[in-house]
């Protein structure tokens, strides 16, 4: 689930870079909506792996 936030991150960023510069006011509305939508999702599943990771014993 990490693997889809962070690769969707990445999207959003790329999507970004066209949107951000002017290119289309619609595009720049749609990459930062999709840019924070996918930060806060990858700040979630983060915090999420890191409280129920198994520890292993030895």
């Amino acid at each position: 689930m990490l693997y889809y936030t962070l690769a969707f991150l990445i999207l959003a960023i790329i999507a970004g870079f066209f949107g951000f510069g002017g290119v289309a006011g619609t595009a720049a509305w749609i990459a930062q909506t999709l840019f924070f939508l996918f930060l806060v999702g990858l700040v979630v599943t983060a915090v999420y792996n890191l409280m129920h990771r198994k520890r292993k014993l030895s």
